[in-house]
């Protein structure tokens, strides 16, 4: 048995590679299996998810692009297609900034592919990112669109916008390692995208797991305590038990007996308008100890990564 503090990591570093690089980082959390990332792993990771329809995984990019067409009512076609999940903001009579995941995009096309800004986006996107769209799109005899200009926003010049616009088309990650009982609260925000060590497919038996059960301590109780004691007795007996079912179970359905003390990972894809909401509740004196024992740093780190947006938000 393994006892850790719950922390968390601000992914930034994703913000500097490609889309599939992104996505495969991410999605790789769902079965542990980080070890497998290599040069040119992207690739196939990500054609088998799209293969499989693991949406979610799909989520875990975003492209921000500034969109200016000839004529105003191809715009309005535009919007007359409904467009989902994306952040949609008019910057000009024939101008919008438009942000969206893999996954909007993808259904996008899916849905309205007859539309002639959205095959201008997409063809862009496919261009520069093939393997994200390859299943979807013509491989040959479609192109952008006459009449519309695309570019893409890079992440220096989306912050350069003023702080409303940043904080609506600047998205972030974070990989939470806390208990379940603080993912399941988590999860219940929208809009935000989501991927989560998954104890169906995980086998904590293996030795990459160290053949053992993490679990997350327990702010509650002091460590010498008796209240301690009879946690941590719980949790080896737990820990026991779900060893001995994985000899003849499998995971999923070992994972029965498994409590919310359990050590999981979490990574929340949010653009900072949904962050601040996220830690406006989540900070206050009326949310639970154990989520606001990571979150209240976490908005300290915004804080200073982004004070635009970030540096007048007060918690009560």
């Amino acid at each position: 048995m393994r006892v850790i503090d719950p922390s968390y990591i601000i992914l930034s570093d994703l913000d500097n590679v490609s889309l599939v690089e992104r996505i495969e980082s991410c999605g790789r959390i769902c079965y542990k299996s980080e070890d497998r990332i290599a040069t040119g792993s992207a690739e196939a990771f990500v054609r088998k998810v799209i293969l499989n329809g693991h949406n979610s995984v799909a989520e875990m990019g975003v492209a921000t692009l500034e969109v200016e067409v000839d004529l105003e009512s191809t715009l309005n076609d535009f919007f007359a297609c409904l467009p989902k999940f994306f952040q949609i903001d008019r910057i000009g009579k024939k101008k919008i900034l438009i942000s969206g995941s893999v996954r909007a995009w993808r259904e996008l096309f899916v849905d309205s592919s007859s539309n002639k800004m959205v095959k201008s986006m997409v063809a862009f996107l496919a261009a520069r990112e093939p393997i994200l769209f390859e299943d979807i799109t013509p491989q040959s005899g479609w192109h952008s669109q006459t009449g519309v200009a695309v570019e893409k926003l890079s992440l220096a010049a989306v912050e350069a916008l003023d702080a409303g616009l940043v904080a609506k088309h600047r998205h972030i990650a974070v990989k939470f390692f806390v208990n379940r009982a603080v993912t399941h609260e988590i999860v219940r925000h929208r809009p935000c995208s989501f991927l989560q060590e998954s104890q169906r497919y995980c086998r904590y038996s293996e030795d990459k797991f160290g053949s053992e059960v993490t679990f997350i301590r327990p702010m509650f109780y002091q460590e010498g305590s008796e209240e301690y004691a009879l946690w941590e007795e719980a949790m080896t007996r737990t820990e026991a038990i779900y060893l001995e079912l994985l000899k003849s179970s499998t995971p999923q359905a070992a994972r029965t007996v498994l409590p919310n003390s359990c050590k999981t990972e979490l990574i929340v894809y949010a653009n900072l308008l949904e962050w601040i909401h996220i830690l406006r509740l989540r900070c206050s004196r009326a949310a639970e100890p154990s989520m606001r024992e990571v979150m209240i740093p976490l908005l300290a780190d915004f804080k200073d990564i982004f004070p635009r947006v970030f540096g007048d938000l007060v918690v009560q």
